[in-house]
């Protein structure tokens, strides 16, 4: 009985007659202090009055019609000053909405996954707000605020936006294709999530991917960023189950965690002016290998861990080398079979060690001449010098049997893949070879490789390399 007491003190339940309606009946408001807190109407068009019990009705609360699927449309009077966040989420039969004139402010994704929504209409005498072609901008048209989730196909965002607001096509089950102008600065967080999108055009001049701007688009399988975009945020391509290419610009400093989370990206490639792979950033993906630049000075916990198409991995050195890896970075890789150290050998996360390589059980860690602080096994695993050398004083150097060729030797058991080129000005470098030291001609650490092909050339240069 307390319970119940509680609740009408601070909610006043009434019910108006719907105008217009031969058989008008009733349904009630939540109201509170002018404000419309919540609906428990039937189906059906919804005009929220002006007045309520002698008040006038100025805001329309945070998810007052949250779910409140069995609305078709509804108007928005002129007194009414500000739509709260998620006010409409989920009304999924609404197909059209007014807005009045008096609208002045609004909460993120005041209509999100409102998937029959397809006409959205502005007084003409708001100051704030406009529709165009039933898509919700500010007054000036500068930013992008709602797309209606029940118009099909594809969509060119005007030159005038500069801004793509938060959840602004989020949901937008049917929105196929989208063009981004090159007027845009920034795409918001959630901007696209959870769209039908199948394709993406981004022009030149976007510099920043918001959080999960296109998280969990299922239809997306490639995407090109201009080299205008910096940064690509937390979640920005998570969940895009079908993504297996991207283009990562060079310009791009940081890619957020789990960005590319849950694609099956097959290879990617980091551009030299990346310093920070985030946590989990491509977390169960599907990449067969990956290089990481020296500019990268951190590498995030579980930033590729769950890859069990990643084979083999190269981690750089420079001025500010990798110096710790992030707890369970490559973690169940498991069919990670080279670790390729550049540098010194790292500090693994002092909360998690040994787990940076936990369940790569066919790994072997490679390290180099010079470098410092190997030893036997590093981080649970194996390690090998990587120390293979052509021997170009020998006599099996050159020209034998009508085939160019040369002794490589190192530790035992390194398999080598040489490349050759026939410019070092433009050098495209393509692989005519792979040896595993002490298979050919039994010495410990030691192979023959012959060019039976050297001949086609008037020149043709040479060099080694991990698989």
């Amino acid at each position: 009985m307390k319970i119940k007491i509680l609740v009408l003190a601070l909610l006043t339940l009434i019910t108006l007659p719907i105008a217009g309606l031969a058989d008008p009946f009733y349904y009630p408001y939540y109201f509170s202090f002018g404000t419309i807190t919540g609906y428990a109407g039937p189906a059906g068009y919804v005009n929220i009055p002006t007045t309520i019990n002698n008040m006038t009705v100025t805001s329309i609360g945070n998810s007052a019609f949250f779910d409140c699927t069995q609305i078709s449309s509804v108007t928005i009077p002129n007194t009414v000053t500000n739509i709260g966040e998620g006010a409409f989420y989920g009304c999924t039969s609404m197909n059209g909405v007014t807005i009045g004139s008096g609208v002045a402010s609004m909460g993120e994704e005041p209509f999100e996954d409102c998937t029959s929504l397809f006409l959205i209409t502005v007084d003409a005498a708001n100051t704030n707000y406009s529709a165009v072609a039933n898509v919700l901008f500010n007054k000036s048209q500068t930013t992008l605020v709602e797309y209606p989730g029940g118009i099909s196909g594809s969509y060119t965002i005007p030159n005038s936006v500069t801004n793509i607001g938060s959840q602004a096509f989020g949901y937008c089950l049917r929105l196929t294709g989208v063009t981004i102008p090159g007027s845009v600065a920034s795409i918001g967080d959630y901007a696209f999530e959870s769209t039908g999108l199948t394709s993406v055009t981004i022009f030149n001049g976007v510099a920043n991917i918001g959080q999960a701007a296109f998280g969990f688009c299922h239809g997306l399988t490639s995407v090109v960023l201009p080299t205008s975009v910096t940064s690509i945020g937390n979640f920005a391509f998570d969940g895009c189950t079908n993504l297996t290419s991207v283009t990562v610009p060079n310009g791009v400093t940081s890619i957020g965690a789990q960005a590319f989370a849950y694609c099956p990206l097959t290879s990617v490639v980091i551009p030299t002016s990346v310093t920070v792979i985030g946590q989990t950033a491509f977390f169960n993906c599907g990449l067969t290998n990956v290089t990481i630049p020296n500019t990268v000075i951190s590498i995030g916990y579980e930033a590729f861990e769950n890859c069990p198409n990643l084979t083999s991995v190269t981690i750089p050195q420079s001025a500010t080398s990798v110096t710790s890896l992030g707890g369970y970075a490559f973690s169940g890789c498991t069919n990670l079979t080279g670790i390729y150290f550049k540098g010194n050998a790292p500090i693994p996360d002092p909360f998690n060690d040994p787990t940076v390589f936990s369940g790569d059980i066919k790994a072997t860690v490679y390290y180099l001449p010079g470098t410092t602080g190997w030893g036997q096994v590093f981080d649970g695993l194996p390690t090998k010098l990587w120390n293979p050398q052509v021997q170009t004083k020998s006599a099996t150097f050159g020209v034998r049997t009508n085939q160019f060729g040369f002794t490589i030797t190192g530790t035992s058991n390194l398999v080598i893949v040489v490349e050759t080129c026939t410019s070092l000005a433009n050098p495209a470098w393509t692989p005519v070879g792979t040896n595993t030291l002490n298979t050919f001609i039994g010495t410990n650490g030691t192979s023959y490789f012959s060019d039976q092909h050297w001949a086609n050339y008037p020149g043709r240069f040479y060099r080694l390399r991990s698989p």
